[in-house]
């Protein structure tokens, strides 16, 4: 009976720093993901094939192991076939034991792993846009618009909204511009 530990960079313990001195103490063996992507978990795969009946895998959370509910319930079946134990640590589950959590309690775990892939899809989103040179976020206002802005403005014969609607700079985005020349 061998007791696995498994950890994967993640957006928010992009190392596993943290995933594998919590797993260190617990594990005889820890197999860790040398990237967070879903597709060629290699690792995942060496631990999966290293089972045998008896074991248990140590994870810090579902999201950890599971890239989505249906990816998690595929891992889940095939170690309860196979009589192996999964111990997601942070929800305080195992998946051999009968728990009674309410209905509520379960939610807010999958609402968990679901707001813990939406945030890991966009970090390796973000990733790959950089290293195919795109640049990330808001694009930047012309510096026309925001001259033409500031002068309308400036002037006292404009509304906000005639300087929105002439220019398309937002209220926000003047105002920001307007105390960034006063400074």
């Amino acid at each position: 009976m061998v007791i696995y530990g498994y950890a994967r960079p993640l957006y928010d313990d992009k190392t596993c720093e943290r995933q594998i001195e919590l797993l260190s103490n617990r594990c005889d063996t820890i197999y860790d993901e040398a990237h967070g992507k879903p597709k060629k978990r290699m690792k995942l795969e060496e631990l999966l094939m290293a089972l045998k009946p008896g074991d248990t895998i140590v994870v810090e959370r579902m999201f950890v192991l599971a890239d989505t509910i249906r990816h998690l319930d595929e891992i889940v079946s095939v170690c309860e076939r196979d009589e192996v134990s999964i111990h997601f640590l942070q929800e305080d589950i195992y998946s051999d034991k009968v728990f009674s959590r309410s209905l509520q309690d379960m939610l807010k775990h999958f609402i968990q792993l679901q707001t813990d892939l939406a945030k890991q899809s966009a970090e390796n989103g973000i990733i790959d846009a950089k290293g195919r040179g795109k640049a990330i976020g808001r694009p930047k206002k012309p510096d026309v618009n925001i001259q033409k802005a500031v002068s309308m403005y400036h002037s006292g014969d404009y509304t906000l909204h005639d300087i929105k609607s002439e220019t398309n700079i937002s209220k926000s985005t003047l105002y920001r511009y307007l105390e960034m020349l006063e400074d």
